[in-house]
């Protein structure tokens, strides 16, 4: 049977999360839903990239089998899809291509802003604080010596292996905030957050980056910080070869 991949970028502010879950509303159930009504069959989807509560897509992706040619439908789809889902593209594989497994890295942003804005709010994590910077850079830039991330990854979680690749780690200025860029072959639950979270402890110097060096390697999810808001969470992209 022929498969595709569908990509989609969502807000994620009204949902549960990307994927499926009992008793509450995600991305996956919105879209699925919307595929069952214009294609009429059931139509089960796979994720690429799971992301949590509140939080944002750029680009992520989902692969399905059907035995229907599909040459453009995307118009129709977003149509029937709320307005805060997109199907950007929807294109045929390999039989055997794999949306999560055949996915090199992705890559997250998180958005931060200091001066009220009811523009960015929703969308960017207000924080009407004093922040250094430089910092915050030099935080980032210890994660990249670092491969076990265990006291970034929230309890509760099915993983073997707490080993994660980062590719990119750096805070930058743009337009009216400051964005975090991590880039990885995999995250774990939670993480891009804690590491926000934590590195923002630096950033206000209620902890030392000596300090922080120090919750990488406890190796203990209690002491790193995933109070962050979801808002300024975005899944930016995905890559595969």
């Amino acid at each position: 049977m022929p498969r595709y991949f569908i990509e989609v970028c969502y807000k994620g502010t009204n949902y549960s999360g990307f994927q499926v879950q009992k008793n509450s509303n995600s991305v996956q159930a919105e879209i699925e839903k919307v595929l069952d009504i214009f294609y009429k069959q059931k139509i089960e989807l796979t994720g690429s990239s799971r992301t949590d509560a509140g939080v944002h897509a750029w680009q992520n992706f989902f692969h399905f089998d059907l035995d229907v040619a599909i040459l453009d439908d995307t118009y129709n789809l977003n149509a029937i899809l709320p307005d805060d889902i997109v199907v950007k593209r929807i294109f045929k594989v390999n039989d055997n291509a794999h949306c999560r497994f055949d996915a090199l890295s992705r890559e997250y942003h998180y958005y931060i802003y200091q001066d009220k804005n009811p523009f960015l709010q929703g969308r960017a994590y207000y924080v009407p604080y004093t922040i250094d910077v430089n910092l915050l850079q030099q935080s980032a830039k210890e994660l990249l010596n670092y491969t076990d991330f265990t006291s970034f990854s929230k309890r509760n979680t099915q993983v073997k292996s707490f080993l994660c690749n980062l590719y990119i780690s750096e805070w930058v200025q743009e337009s009216d905030c400051i964005i975090y860029k991590v880039k990885a072959n995999r995250f774990l639950r939670g993480m891009v957050k804690g590491f926000v979270g934590s590195m923002l402890l630096v950033g206000k110097q209620k902890i030392t980056v000596a300090d922080f060096k120090a919750i990488i390697n406890a190796k203990d999810c209690t002491k790193a910080d995933f109070s962050v808001s979801s808002d300024g969470l975005f899944l930016h992209s995905v890559t595969f070869s």
